[in-house]
């Protein structure tokens, strides 16, 4: 099973690269949850992590707490760990989420997992007090998915009435590939998503690092 450790008491979760994102959800206890919604992309664990998250409206990188990825030269690095304070070497996580590929590609990562009494995904029509975890575009529709107390869920603006289902799979959208581009068939705060979409451009730093550890350029 590509699920390959949980730790429901210290609230994390070590999967490959190659998970499918709602086989993460379906290995979880109930009360706790990954920093996604419960809808199906390319590329799996690894691929969002590259991507650097998808429809989140907080800090994505912080609740990736280690992962272990191959560079395009071969090299196969470890970073971060299994802990929220891990100050071991150089901090190369928080660069490799939304790197798009250009650092190398996602072996093994490992998520902070959120306590919660209460989930509900919807169609969103109304800003509340709070705002939803994440929030995201799809077929003309705004969706939103939080979890939280269930009267935070309230305060997000959960109407009942507008519920959705979740395990939404969206693979079928991409199969050139997800990236961003003018137009494509998935919307959030960050990024129109594209099939065969292309990588957003990197900075002369970044850029730097690109090189330093062998990877991809383009």
């Amino acid at each position: 099973m590509p699920v390959l450790e949980l730790n429901a008491d210290d609230q994390y979760l070590v999967a490959s690269g190659d998970t499918p994102l709602l086989e993460v959800y379906a290995a979880l206890p109930t009360g706790l949850y990954p920093p996604f919604p419960p809808v199906e992309l390319p590329g799996g664990v690894g691929g969002l992590v590259e991507r650097g998250g998808f429809a989140q409206t907080f800090f994505f990188p912080a609740d990736v707490l280690g992962l272990t990825f191959e560079t395009p030269s071969g090299q196969r690095i470890v970073a971060g760990g299994r802990v929220v304070k891990n100050v071991q070497g150089y901090d190369l996580v928080r660069p490799f989420v939304g790197s798009f590929g250009r650092l190398g590609r996602a072996l093994e990562v490992t998520l902070r997992l959120r306590p919660a009494r209460a989930a509900a995904l919807w169609r969103y029509q109304r800003g509340g007090e709070v705002r939803p975890r994440f929030v995201w575009e799809a077929g003309g529709e705004r969706l939103a998915y939080h979890f939280g107390h269930p009267r935070e869920l309230e305060r997000a603006g959960y109407d009942p009435e507008r519920a959705a289902d979740a395990g939404l799979d969206y693979r079928d959208h991409f199969p050139h590939g997800m990236g961003v581009g003018p137009e494509g068939p998935l919307r959030d705060d960050r990024f129109v998503w594209a099939d065969g979409g292309e990588r957003p451009p990197m900075d002369a730093a970044f850029a730097r690092l690109v090189r330093a550890l062998g990877g991809d350029r383009a």
